[in-house]
Order: C-alpha cells, then sequence, then structure tokens
C-alpha cells in the first residue's frame, strides 16, 4: 500500500532528541527558543511563540486578539474542525462562508456580506498547501478594523506574492502533526509582527505568567517541549526539499492526470507557491467507489473533508445553520491521493495507472 502521507525522521532528528534527553532539559527550554528563531528567520517575521498543538496555537492567537463572548470571526466551513473549534473555545462564534471551487479556500468575493457589527476577525485557511487570496482579504479587513489570523496548518514555506504564508496577516498558526509538511510528533507555532501580540501569546501559553510563579492573565498550559523542538529543528532544515519533491511529485500527477477523463487534478492559482500537503483531485460521481478501487490496488486516499464543519455534529447541536454549496459539493467529490516525498517514479506510475484503470471501471459506469 502506497500511503497517504508518513513522516520522515532521519538520523539527525534521532541525535537531536537524544542530546535533548541527555541535557535534563526536556520541558520546554532552550532548544524551544532555537526552534522559534529557525521558524520565526524562515518565514520572515521577528516573533515565532511555539504551541503543543496547531489548534491550541489558533487558540492562543485567538485570544490575542480580543476574541472573546458575543465576538463574530470569519471563516471557512471546509477545513479541519480545528479551525473553528478554536473560535467556539474563546467564547466566540464562527460564521462560515463558502469556498472558491477551484481553490477550495474561503471566497474572498463572500466575506464582505457575511460582516456584522459582532465581527471581530477572518480566519482564512490555506487549505491542501495552497495561499488563500490575500490581498482582498486584507482590504476587508482594513476597511472593517478586523484582525486577520492564518490558519497556516498545511502550508509550511507556501508562498504568495513573493512573501511567505505566515507573514501575511496579524498573526498565523502552523501546526507539525506527524502527516505535516513538517513535523514535531505534536506541537505548533504562532507567527506575527506585532510585540504586543508576541508579549502575551508567550503569557498565554504558560499560565499567564510575566515572570516565574507571577500570574498576571488567565494562561493555559500549552507549552512545548524540547523534546518536541528537538525534531523540528532537524525538520526545518529538510523543509525546503520535502516541498520540492512534493512540488514535483504534483506536477508529475497533473501532468498525467490531466489527460484521463472524468477526474480533475487540483487547481493552482497564478502568483503562489502550493506546497501540496494534500493532492486533491475531484470526481462528479462514484467518489466513494473510486476511493474502494484504489484501495483495492494499493493506493492510500483520504477525503479532506467529508462534510462542512458546520454539518458535524457537534455544530449541528448548537443550532449552526449555514449554506455553503460549494463546500458541500466539493465534500461530495474530493480525494486526498499520494504526494508525499517518499513517493519514487514507480509510486507515481502506479497512482497514475490506477487512476486509468479507475476512471474506465468505476467512474465511466
Amino acid at each position: 500500500m502506497i500511503p497517504i502521507a508518513k513522516p520522515f525522521i532521519g538520523e539527525e532528528e534521532i541525535q537531536e532528541v537524544i542530546n535533548v534527553l541527555k541535557s535534563g532539559f526536556i520541558a520546554q527550554g532552550p532548544k524551544v527558543a532555537e526552534f522559534e528563531n529557525i521558524f520565526a528567520e524562515y518565514i520572515g517575521v521577528p516573533h515565532a511563540i511555539a504551541t503543543s498543538s496547531g489548534t491550541t496555537a489558533l487558540h492562543v492567537a485567538l485570544l490575542c486578539a480580543g476574541i472573546g463572548k458575543g465576538d463574530e470571526v470569519i471563516t471557512t466551513p471546509f477545513s479541519f474542525a480545528a479551525t473553528a473549534n478554536s473560535v467556539l473555545y474563546a467564547g466566540a462564534k464562527p460564521v462560515f462562508v463558502d469556498i472558491d471551487p477551484k481553490t477550495y479556500n474561503i471566497n474572498s468575493e463572500k466575506i464582505e456580506e457575511a460582516i456584522t457589527d459582532k465581527t471581530k476577525a477572518i480566519m482564512p485557511v490555506h487549505l491542501y498547501g495552497q495561499p488563500a487570496d490575500m490581498d482582498p482579504i486584507n482590504k476587508i479587513a482594513k476597511d472593517h478594523e478586523l484582525k486577520v489570523i492564518e490558519d497556516a496548518a498545511q502550508a509550511h514555506g507556501a508562498i504568495y506574492k513573493d512573501r511567505k504564508v505566515g507573514n501575511l496577516g496579524d498573526m498565523a498558526c502552523f501546526s507539525f502533526y506527524p502527516t505535516k509538511n513538517i513535523t514535531t510528533s505534536e506541537g505548533g507555532i504562532i507567527t506575527t509582527n506585532d510585540d504586543e501580540f508576541d508579549h502575551d501569546a508567550r503569557a498565554l501559553r504558560a499560565h499567564g505568567e510575566s515572570e516565574r510563579y507571577e500570574h498576571v492573565i488567565l494562561g493555559y498550559n500549552f507549552r512545548m517541549t524540547d523534546v518536541s523542538a528537538a525534531i523540528g529543528v532537524a525538520q526545518i532544515k529538510r523543509l525546503e526539499g520535502f516541498n520540492e519533491k512534493r512540488i514535483k511529485n504534483a506536477e508529475y500527477l497533473t501532468d498525467h492526470i490531466n489527460n484521463i477523463e472524468r477526474i480533475q487534478p487540483p487547481y493552482v492559482q497564478k502568483d503562489v507557491r502550493h506546497v501540496f500537503h494534500q493532492y486533491t483531485i475531484r470526481v462528479s460521481k462514484n467518489r466513494d467507489q473510486l476511493i474502494e478501487f484504489l484501495n483495492n490496488n494499493g493506493i492510500g486516499t483520504g477525503i479532506h473533508y467529508p462534510r462542512p464543519i458546520y454539518a458535524q455534529k457537534l455544530y449541528q447541536d448548537l443550532g449552526f445553520k449555514a449554506e455553503c454549496l460549494e463546500a458541500e459539493k466539493a465534500a461530495r467529490e474530493v480525494i486526498s491521493i499520494p504526494v508525499h516525498p517518499g513517493l519514487n517514479n514507480e509510486d507515481l506510475e502506479k497512482i497514475v495507472s490506477v487512476l486509468e484503470k479507475g476512471s474506465e471501471d468505476v467512474l465511466s459506469k
């Protein structure tokens, strides 16, 4: 089976972890600071604040932006639930705006009509590794005095008009879950150009401490460990290589899938670098049957995502009502297939061959 995703851990990562274990600093310590500095420099911002997960990064960023009870945050319904859940954690309400059917990112042309006097922020998601259309989003935010928090959990190293994702809004949040473009096993990070957000985020992730045993605000234990950061220090050195391989694999797949009837490859918008956390194809019918066919023929798959967030039971029970027709249609049609850096030429040829056969045997019916 060719897996849909896998982490790539080498000797350098192992040695970094061993060094941390031998040092005695295994909770948050100097290795976390080292990882933060390296990541901030990579993104091109002065501040990076490591957290225990991408979800806690989002939670902290929203709190730093002053989001709380009674507020609304505009976001996409077509993402992992953590995007909207983090808004609930802050006591606010996510407001869902439909997606662009080509990029699967939030449709910037529909954002303004969703703004109310309760709206405090916009949270675009750079889905699958492709940047959201940030220029119009930032203009809308400026016109309405809103904060912009990028959910960059899937977009390490993605570029929008010559600027890296993570340096396009007031704050950005990344995840280092094992399936992401780089991993720290579990972990997240907030990037920002704002000194005040940096100060507040560091307090919020560590029990609201201004200094040791001085608790000035209600905070949380959202710290990254030096063990996780050690993996990240080694991984970030490999990120560009990982991304280039993902992009190369995606180009191969697209070149060949373009010749297969009934299967739509991903669209890449102009002026961006799409880093292909996921390579997501689309079919108009028999999606589940094609997935079964792929799996039976040794190709791992995923559905990202099987339903819009507002259609999840949690949100239904909370009384959320939305109608995002493009998100609902995408949820019925998308399939993610392997694109990770571990694929070799034989793997890529097999994926294309199985898709060709699947188009004839399954999708033509």
